[in-house]
């Protein structure tokens, strides 16, 4: 696999009229190429995860060879390795270092999240149970959680106390009571032992998804399923992004999908709990159409507001943010941070907010100018 890296292109913003920019309006600052390679595949943060210390950023995201597929398809090789890897930045998202922990037996593509095949060069242990409690407090602590099976399954937890340079797992992510779990990496810490985990389990017809909130108070050695966020749908819900207001508030975006066709429906809802997650109350839509479907990224701001973004997959292609002022009740315009895509193969962003307000969206996309699909790190301004 080629590692040749990325981590100082940058990409300058194309502004057709700087001079309507007005003080507190959100503005891109500069777009990097993390993962960029000729003849090579990068997608989908949001599988992965995202973590944030300081300065310093860790993202993860896929890699494989790029094999014509056709234009509004996933270009990626399916006969070839895919490789779940990562990028760091020690300077706040301005360049970027390719990380292999597959290298060290960690963080192998085992199954789920798969496209390509597993390189049999790397192997890892069964998934065990934890024995150990977790310190979720811990400093330089960040966790993932991947998934087997899209529509069922097991899936797998992997923490780290060292900001990602060696992990610990894979552990097994318990069943919650549901016919399968497709667990990505949406967490709340809470306290040394205590966090919120929020995932997808499988339907009664054992197909993606329904979103539930669950919760460990010893360190991960016991899990208790405390509810399902909405009814059973018809299509799915999938792919949460949560965030705390408060001891007792959270607020949470899903990936929805029903119909088919010219009945299809692809869009970002916002739901509320009251009560630390044992009940939820749909409260809108934070985004009514996404094209063919891309998942939210949402975070609370310095300022108090809340920021989801998300990658639009219908004409014009675009990666987008909204952000929301009275708590998920209502959302803003869009605010398009990159309009150039080439296609609809592109999103599933995360974002972190920097010590200096600054944000840091990464995400996955392909330009006009190459057909192969880029890790990109969108730095902007947030506005007020």
């Amino acid at each position: 696999m080629g590692r040749l890296l990325f981590c100082l292109l940058s990409l300058s913003l194309i502004c057709a009229n700087p001079i309507l920019i007005r003080a507190g309006e959100p503005q891109v600052d500069k777009k990097i190429v993390v993962f960029g390679e000729e003849g090579k595949f990068g997608g989908w943060p949001a599988n992965h995860g995202m973590w944030i210390w300081g300065d310093e950023i860790l993202v993860g995201f896929s890699t494989g060879s790029h094999k014509d597929l056709g234009k509004e398809r996933h270009n990626i090789d399916r006969q070839k390795p895919e490789y779940h890897v990562l990028a760091r930045s020690l300077d706040g998202g301005e360049t970027w270092k390719m990380e292999f922990p597959n290298d060290k037996g960690m963080l192998i593509n085992q199954g789920g999240m798969r496209h390509g095949t597993t390189d049999p060069k790397h192997t890892e242990p069964t998934p065990a149970d934890i024995t150990e409690p977790i310190n979720f407090t811990h400093p330089d602590f960040c966790m993932t959680m991947r998934f087997q099976d899209v529509h069922g399954g097991v899936s797998r937890l992997y923490y780290s106390y060292d900001r990602g340079h060696t992990w610990k797992g894979p552990f097994k992510v318990p069943d919650f009571g549901q016919p399968g779990v497709m667990a990505r990496s949406d967490y709340i810490v809470n306290g040394p032992k205590d966090c919120h985990v929020f995932l997808t389990g499988s339907k009664s017809n054992n197909e993606e998804g329904r979103v539930f909130c669950g919760r460990t108070t010893d360190g991960g050695l016991t899990w208790k399923f405390l509810s399902y966020v909405g009814p059973e749908p018809n299509g799915f819900s999938i792919m949460p992004s949560t965030v705390r207001l408060s001891p007792t508030k959270l607020v949470m975006t899903t990936r929805r999908r029903e119909g088919l066709g010219e009945d299809k429906h692809r869009w970002i809802d916002t739901w509320e709990s009251n009560d630390n997650g044992k009940s939820w109350t749909f409260l809108n839509n934070a985004v009514e159409d996404v094209g063919e479907g891309n998942p939210p990224a949402m975070l609370r701001l310095q300022d108090g507001r809340l920021c989801v973004t998300y990658g639009d997959r219908k004409a014009p292609f675009q990666m987008c943010a909204k952000f929301s002022s009275d708590e998920g009740k209502t959302w803003s315009e869009p605010f398009v941070l990159d309009n150039n895509a080439g296609g609809r193969d592109l999103g599933y962003p995360r974002t972190v907010q920097r010590p200096d307000g600054k944000l840091v969206t990464t995400y996955y996309i392909y330009y006009p100018d190459s057909p192969y699909r880029k890790i990109v790190a969108n730095i902007w301004d947030c506005g007020s």
